[in-house]
């Protein structure tokens, strides 16, 4: 079974040559690179063959060490990157933007204070049509913004949209953190908006195997379905070993058939982005 994480994170350190964005509130909490090589020792212990690698907020707009990881590894590594949509000139971009080696798609962050409004107030409208002309499949973090979401989904429906973390709020837990998943589920009807099944851990109040966790995540199963939820991790800020990520999924959800993991666990989010098979050795 190919496994693939849907979500994770490299970064450079914090540098005058190469400074993160300003203002960031993981300046204090991470101060230290993470590279590919930190991941490709990760994914080994982890039993984990393939990432999406999804650059950080905290660097701005850069792709440039997520590429340069796709590039020397790319059966291991492929890109979900960042673009300045709130910029005139990043318009220009999106028509060669899969043409970088590595390069699937777009991920935003829509569910802070700042960038949240652009889903509403016009600022981000061009690029749903751009991205579904040129064939780039999104990621979005849009808690609290499902209804923008819809209305994305319906206008542009050859335009393929993921949702991030089943769409949960950042920092919270138990209860709160999934009180939103029946609003989520109701995006299941359109057959171009899938889920990222990835941080669970994060969002639990209960030690490994996270109990609590496995009636949230048949719920979105039963609404999504296989080929449309993606496990992932989010691994830079998991609370628990990213092997014990893989195994509550493969291991701890019984009701999963051998081909539902299949499917969950890397061969939908390659076929979602258009990722070909690894090659054969």
């Amino acid at each position: 079974m190919l496994i693939v994480d849907a979500q994770v994170h490299l970064w450079g350190a914090d540098t005058p040559a190469r400074p993160w964005a300003p203002g960031e509130a993981h300046r204090a909490q991470k101060p230290y690179p993470v590279t590919k090589d930190m991941a490709l020792d990760g994914m080994k212990e982890a039993g984990v063959d393939r990432v999406v690698i999804v650059p950080p907020s905290w660097e701005g707009d850069r792709n440039d060490l997520a590429l340069e990881a796709a590039r020397l590894h790319p059966d291991r590594f492929a890109v979900m990157g960042r673009l300045a949509i709130e910029k005139p000139e990043s318009r220009v971009l999106v028509d060669g933007w899969k043409r970088q080696p590595g390069m699937l798609g777009m991920r935003f962050t829509f569910s802070t204070e700042r960038q949240r409004p652009w889903l509403t107030d016009g600022t981000a409208d061009w690029l749903w049509a751009a991205a579904e002309r040129a064939g780039i499949p999104v990621m979005m973090s849009v808690a609290g913004s499902f209804a923008a979401v819809d209305r994305i989904a319906e206008r542009h429906p050859g335009l393929r949209l993921v949702i991030d973390h089943l769409g949960i709020r950042s920092g919270s837990k138990g209860t709160e953190a999934f009180a939103g998943l029946p609003e989520l589920c109701t995006l299941a009807r359109r057959g171009n908006i899938a889920v990222k099944a990835s941080a669970l851990p994060c969002y639990s109040t209960e030690p490994y195997p996270f109990p609590g966790l496995h009636a949230h995540i048949r719920l979105v199963y039963d609404a999504f379905g296989p080929r449309r939820t993606f496990w992932g991790t989010d691994w830079t800020r998991l609370p628990c070993p990213w092997r014990q990520a893989v195994t509550l999924f493969t291991e701890e959800l019984p009701w999963l058939s051998g081909q539902d993991k299949e499917w969950i666990m890397g061969r939908a989010i390659c076929e979602w982005l258009g990722w070909p098979p690894p090659r054969a050795t």
